[in-house]
C-alpha cells in the first residue's frame, strides 16, 4: 500500500486495486457489514474498531462471541496474518488497545444499569412483547408515576405500581381511559418472564454514566459482553436500541464534524428488526437518520443484508459485504439484493463475485469526498493489530480492575422509590380504615376485631417503620420523554 494514496483523516479497510478506506468526516454516515458465518465479519469489525481508536474516535461494540476481547491484548504474528499483510503491502503494528469491558450481568465487565423510567414505556412494551391494549395500560402507569412523583427504578417498583393501578382501576379509568385488571395481569406476567430472562440485571442504580461520557473516553473501545445476553435476544436488541436512542437524546448537535464523536457497532442487528412493530421501526429509522448530526456513526453487523429494512438500509453509506451462500431460493434472493445495493463495477459481476469471495475478502463501497458511493471493489481486508480471538479470564479480570471506572457501578444501591412509597401508602390506608372502623363501633379492633384486621394493622405499622428515607433526587412533575419514550438522564 502506498501511504501517499491514503488520506490522513481516514480509516483503512483493506486493499483492492487501490486502498479502501472510510473518510473520518463521512464516517457518521453509518455503515453495514454483512456476510455468512465464518467469512470474516468479526475480524473486519475488529480492524475497524482499531482504526477508529487509532484516530482518537471512541468506539462501542457488542461482543457477541467474546472474540472482540482480544482488542485488549497485543497481537502476535500468525501465518495468515503475515500472508495477508504481504499481499496488500501492509505493515502490521502489533499492539493492545484501551478497552473498557461492560456486562449487563456484571460478570465479565462493569455492570450496565438503567432505570425503568429512563427506558420508557415504548421500549419496555417492545421488550415484553405487549399488545396494543397492554401498551396503553403501561403508558397510563408511567403517566401516573410522573404525576404522583413515583420514581420507577427497578422491576419491583413497576410491579408495585401495577398493583396500585389495578386496585384503583375504577377511579382512574374516567381520567386516563379503560384500565382492565386482565391487561394489568398480563403485564405482570410479562414482567415475571422478563425477570427470569435476566432483565432484573438491567434495572437499578447506580445507573451507568451517560453516553456523553462514553463519547468523551478518547480512543477507548467499550466492549459489552453479550454472549450470555444473547440467550435473551429481545433483551439484547432492546438494550442496544436503548443505548442508541439515549445517544440521540443526550448528545448535542454538531452537524458534520471532522471525525465522529462516537462509533457504535450493532452486531446481530437482525434481532433489532425481527418482529418489530411498525411504530418502533419508524422510530429506529428516525434515530438512524438524525443521529449523524450528533456526530455518531452507527454500523450494523448481520449475516444477510435483507435483515435491515429498506428505510434504514438507505441511510447506510459505507458498506462491507463478505461472502454469501446461495443454496436456496431465499438465499439467492439475498445475494441479488446485496448486489443491487452497490454501484456496479464494469470489471466483474457483483452478484457472482459475492458467492466467490474467500475468507477475509469483501466487496467494499464507501463514500467519496463528495458523499457519493464509490464503485464497488473486491477487497482483501487488512489483518488486525491486536490479538485475534478471546482473552483469558485472568487477563480480563486484570483489565477490569485497572479500568478508569472500576468500582463506580459494582455495588447496587436500592434507594426509596415507588415500591417503598406505595407500601407506605397502603399501610397508611389500612391504618385509616382501621381507625374509622374503631370509631364507628367504639371498639378497638385489637380486642374485638378479627384476627385478620389485627394482622393488617400490625403489618401496616411494620411497613411504615421500615420505610427508607427519601433520597434528595425526585422526579419532576412532568417528565420530558425522548424519541423512544425514555427519559433523559439528569446530569
Amino acid at each position: 500500500m502506498d501511504p501517499e494514496q491514503l488520506p490522513a483523516e481516514s480509516v483503512y479497510i483493506g486493499q483492492s486495486v487501490k486502498p479502501e478506506f472510510v473518510l473520518l468526516r463521512l464516517a457518521n454516515r453509518h455503515g453495514l457489514i454483512t456476510g455468512a458465518t465464518g467469512t470474516g465479519k468479526t475480524v473486519t469489525l475488529q480492524g475497524l474498531a482499531e482504526a477508529f481508536s487509532d484516530q482518537g474516535v471512541p468506539v462501542f461494540c457488542a461482543d457477541v462471541k467474546g472474540d472482540l476481547s482480544g482488542l485488549a491484548e497485543k497481537g502476535v504474528a500468525k501465518g495468515w496474518i503475515e500472508e495477508r499483510a504481504k499481499l496488500i503491502g501492509y505493515e502490521v503494528d502489533f499492539q493492545a488497545y484501551p478497552v473498557i469491558f461492560w456486562d449487563l450481568f456484571g460478570e465479565q465487565g462493569h455492570p450496565i444499569r438503567t432505570t425503568i423510567t429512563e427506558l420508557g414505556p415504548l421500549l419496555l412494551a417492545r421488550l415484553m412483547d405487549l399488545s396494543e391494549a397492554q401498551e396503553g395500560v403501561l403508558n397510563i402507569a408511567f403517566k401516573l408515576a410522573d404525576e404522583e412523583k413515583l420514581p420507577l427504578l427497578d422491576l419491583k417498583d413497576l410491579q408495585s405500581l401495577l398493583e396500585d393501578l389495578a386496585a384503583r382501576a375504577d377511579t382512574l379509568t374516567t381520567k386516563y381511559g379503560n384500565i382492565t385488571k386482565a391487561s394489568v395481569g398480563s403485564i405482570q406476567r410479562s414482567l415475571l418472564v422478563l425477570e427470569q430472562q435476566g432483565g432484573n440485571h438491567l434495572f437499578g442504580e447506580p445507573a451507568r454514566s451517560t453516553t456523553c461520557a462514553w463519547a468523551a473516553t478518547g480512543a477507548a473501545i467499550s466492549a459489552c459482553s453479550a454472549d450470555k445476553l444473547m440467550e435473551s435476544p429481545r433483551l439484547y436488541a432492546t438494550f442496544l436500541l436503548f443505548l442508541l436512542s439515549e445517544m440521540f437524546e443526550e448528545l448535542p448537535e454538531v452537524g458534520d464534524p471532522d471525525k465522529p464523536k462516537l462509533v457504535f457497532f450493532f452486531d446481530e442487528a437482525h434481532l433489532l428488526f425481527r418482529d418489530a412493530p411498525k411504530a418502533l421501526l419508524e422510530k429506529v429509522e428516525q434515530v438512524v437518520r438524525l443521529i449523524r448530526s450528533k456526530g455518531v456513526g452507527v454500523y450494523f453487523v448481520t449475516q444477510n443484508p435483507m435483515d435491515v429494512p429498506d428505510t434504514v438500509s438507505r441511510q447506510l453509506g459505507n458498506r462491507v459485504q463478505h461472502a454469501l451462500r446461495a443454496f436456496s431460493p431465499l438465499e439467492q434472493k439475498a445475494v441479488k439484493a446485496a448486489a443491487t445495493t452497490f454501484r456496479a463495477n464494469p470489471d466483474f459481476d457483483t452478484e457472482k463475485t459475492i458467492m466467490e469471495l474467500g475468507i477475509g475478502e469483501a466487496l467494499v463501497s464507501t463514500l467519496d469526498p463528495k458523499g457519493q458511493p464509490t464503485i464497488v471493489q473486491r477487497t482483501l481486508v487488512k489483518p488486525p493489530n491486536a490479538r485475534v480471538g478471546p482473552i483469558t479470564a485472568a487477563e480480563r479480570k486484570k483489565i477490569i480492575a485497572a479500568s478508569p471506572v472500576a468500582g463506580d457501578y459494582e455495588e447496587l444501591v436500592d434507594r426509596k422509590s415507588a415500591y417503598e412509597i406505595l407500601q407506605k401508602r397502603t399501610a397508611e390506608r389500612v391504618e385509616a380504615e382501621t381507625a374509622a372502623a374503631e370509631e364507628k363501633t367504639g371498639k378497638k379492633t385489637s380486642g374485638g376485631g378479627s384476627r385478620s384486621d389485627g394482622f393488617w394493622t400490625s403489618l401496616g405499622k411494620a411497613v411504615v417503620r421500615s420505610a427508607v428515607p427519601m433520597a434528595t433526587r425526585v422526579l419532576e412533575d412532568a417528565i420530558k420523554r425522548g424519541t423512544l419514550g425514555g427519559v433523559q438522564r439528569r446530569r
